[in-house]
């Protein structure tokens, strides 16, 4: 077994397993991108020993925890087999390589550590565990990122175009992959948000990673957001930085916007859409509230959507003219049809 600072267990967490020993509620609140869950104790578990910890002693909490331990060795071993069976980094006649954390890097992770090294796995654990990955998430938001912030009114086929930049060698980050959000008040369907402090963990790896792996200074291809997408929050250093860099706007027909919108949320369930509808109205105004409800139950789709659409249009306008008072960089893109490949050529010509 061998003890690694952060750096060094992320630079190997992304050619290995990460398992992440803490309680499945640790786990689900937050964890590294990527790690699987193997919990040494369940939440109640965790929650006895804790408790022992602190009323009894050291010993006691030891005791009770080697006999949650004990009886869990054979599955957990079992566990990490069936993990790794098709894992890229298993090679024949390799010896197979975890890394392993908890919360501190203590009790826990030493156990589990101990039990698969004598197994006869090769065995990393982290210094500071989970606590330190946070504090080092945290720090990514410090550093001084280069962007290319792309915008667009809605339905311009941004995420798509995104997603080809990507292909072509570009850095890019997915805000609303990464929030599983789209962004507005119909956003979240058939999506379950991350908490705050795993979005937060998923962009510090995303930002780290891509800064990384192209030369130093390489701008960052990012979609134009507010600070909210849905329920997490941008950090707001990120923001700020995002305010500042050029805004690259994809100037695409309001017609060309309203088919796209209709195709992509036209299949949706009426019940749903009504409800995001009434959740906005305040904004969209009574009259269009009802208009926009009363044309989707009439199966008028794009009719419902052609009211949505100039509401988002306006709040972006007002968006775009306060960064031309604030005299912040704006390139102008006008294309005819949402095509992410043309759309990719003109921010890249």
């Amino acid at each position: 077994m061998k003890k690694l600072g952060l750096d060094e267990f992320l630079l190997l967490a992304r050619e290995f397993p990460v398992l992440d020993v803490r309680s499945p509620g640790e786990y689900g609140h937050a964890h590294i991108p990527g790690a699987w869950s193997l919990p040494l104790f369940t939440d109640e578990e965790r929650k006895v020993v804790g408790t022992s910890y602190k009323q009894e002693s050291r010993e006691h909490a030891i005791k009770l925890g080697l006999d949650y331990f004990g009886v869990k060795m054979r599955k957990m071993v079992e566990e990490v087999e069936v993990m790794l069976k098709n894992h890229s980094s298993v090679k024949k006649g390799v010896q197979p390589t975890v890394l392993v954390h908890c919360w501190r890097g203590g009790m826990r992770s030493a156990g589990v550590a101990w039990l698969l090294d004598l197994y006869g796995f090769k065995v990393y654990t982290l210094v500071g565990g989970y606590k330190a990955y946070r504090s080092w998430t945290m720090k990514q938001f410090s550093v001084n990122y280069s962007f290319k912030v792309l915008g667009g009114y809605t339905g311009s086929g941004k995420t798509p175009t995104l997603a080809v930049l990507k292909k072509k060698g570009e850095k890019t980050i997915d805000l609303e992959d990464l929030a599983q959000h789209k962004g507005s008040a119909f956003g979240s369907f058939g999506r379950v948000q991350p908490s705050q402090e795993m979005f937060e963990n998923l962009l510090a790896w995303e930002l780290n990673w891509v800064n990384t792996a192209l030369p130093h200074g390489t701008p960052i291809w990012i979609e134009d957001e507010s600070q909210r997408i849905g329920l997490v929050n941008l950090p707001n250093t990120i923001c700020a930085s995002m305010k500042l860099a050029k805004l690259y706007f994809v100037d695409i027909p309001f017609n060309a916007r309203l088919v796209h919108i209709t195709d992509e949320y036209g299949k949706l369930k009426k019940e749903e859409l009504v409800n995001s509808i009434i959740r906005i109205q305040k904004r969209l105004g009574g009259q269009n509230t009802k208009l926009a409800i009363n044309y989707l139950l009439e199966d008028n789709i794009s009719g419902c959507f052609a009211i949505l659409l100039r509401y988002y249009d306006k709040h972006y306008e007002k968006s775009i003219q306060s960064r031309k008072e604030l005299k912040l960089p704006i390139v102008k893109l006008a294309v005819d049809t949402i095509d992410a490949q043309e759309i990719s050529q003109k921010l890249l010509g």
